[in-house]
């Protein structure tokens, strides 16, 4: 009896597994087949076709804005500052008188120089003249002609100290607030006032290294600055000649004219440095970059297929990037729906 059930029940057993095994075949046949089915059916998707375009590169970078020209006055000699011929945040002129200082003193040593110098000039005349007589030795004909000549050097000497009483502006400039008054009495150590000149303005910049063999004398750079909705245009007019070692960026300066004196020396700039301009760029959205390990990949439709392309990127818009390698143009380019797409996938592209 119990041998009857041990075969009944293996019996079971075995039309039970038979029975699984073939529900799972079949189950995979269909599975199989709906996959193929899937594979085969077109995918919809949204493409764009791809036209060259201008495409210019640029940097934005923070500069700050500087004087054409800027001084501290000062004085060469020590005195009391007897005149001041200009007024506070006036405009002077190249050349004009700003502050006289007193000069009594050194009038005093011109008119006694002078005094020695013509009984100097005297007694070279007769000492040439007894000199032609052979009435003197040419020894004494030196020491006087000698003398004559010191006593003109030191006419000249005091000259040029009275000329260092006239304080004069070097260039045409903007005077700022002055520290000194009259009867003051100044040093060549004293701060009088500073001299600026705001006609023209620098805009200085830095470049990072990457970028250093970009720029070049007469580049053109655009920048504004927060107080103005206006954009400026200044021209590269020097560049320094070295990297600066600790924050590896290469220093430039730019010069623009500042004809109304909107632009104020010492406030920020926003500088927009041109890096390269193309005619035709080939621009892609930036949602049909995928990345890949060896860079990125879009993809593209060629004969209803979808194909995958490696590409090469540069600069960047908003919302394209410029591809300079992989595709050409006129190709479609596949912009939707791209991260479950598969080389050789059927496609029907609706171009945007």
């Amino acid at each position: 009896m119990n041998k009857k059930v041990g075969i009944v029940l293996i019996s079971l057993f075995i039309l039970v597994g038979a029975l699984v095994g073939y529900r799972l075949m079949i189950n995979s046949k269909k599975a199989e087949g709906a996959a193929g089915a899937v594979s085969q059916r077109e995918l919809k998707v949204y493409g764009k076709v791809v036209i060259g375009k201008p495409f210019s590169d640029f940097l934005s970078l923070t500069g700050s804005i500087e004087p054409d020209e800027m001084i501290s006055l000062r004085s060469e000699i020590s005195g009391i500052a007897e005149e001041l011929n200009f007024s506070e945040g006036a405009r002077v002129s190249n050349g004009q008188v700003l502050i006289k200082i007193n000069d009594a003193e050194l009038r005093a040593q011109l008119g006694e120089a002078k005094t020695r110098n013509a009984l100097a000039m005297e007694n070279e005349r007769r000492a040439k003249l007894l000199l032609e007589k052979e009435a003197i030795s040419q020894e004494e004909y030196d020491i006087a002609s000698a003398d004559f000549r010191t006593t003109q050097s030191q006419i000249q000497l005091i000259e040029a100290q009275l000329r260092k009483t006239l304080i004069r502006a070097p260039f045409s400039g903007t005077v700022g607030l002055r520290s000194i008054s009259r009867g003051s009495y100044i040093t060549p150590t004293t701060d009088i006032a500073q001299l600026v000149n705001t006609s023209r303005i620098k805009v200085q910049f830095s470049i990072p290294e990457k970028y250093a063999n970009k720029v070049k004398v007469g580049n053109s750079v655009k920048f504004s600055v927060q107080e103005l909705t206006e954009e400026f245009s200044a021209k590269v007019y020097a560049i320094e000649p070295t990297v600066e070692a600790t924050t590896r960026t290469l220093r430039v300066r730019a010069l623009a004219d500042n004809p109304n004196g909107s632009l104020i020396p010492g406030t920020f700039a926003n500088v927009v440095f041109p890096l390269e301009t193309i005619d035709k760029g080939l621009l892609v959205p930036t949602e049909a970059l995928i990345p890949v390990q060896n860079g990125k990949k879009i993809f593209i439709q060629k004969n209803g297929l979808a194909r995958e392309i490696l590409v090469e990127t540069r600069g960047r818009t908003a919302s394209e990037v410029l591809v300079s390698k992989g595709i050409n143009e006129g190709d479609t380019v596949l912009t939707s729906g791209v991260m479950s797409l598969r080389d050789g996938s059927p496609v029907h592209v609706q171009v945007l």
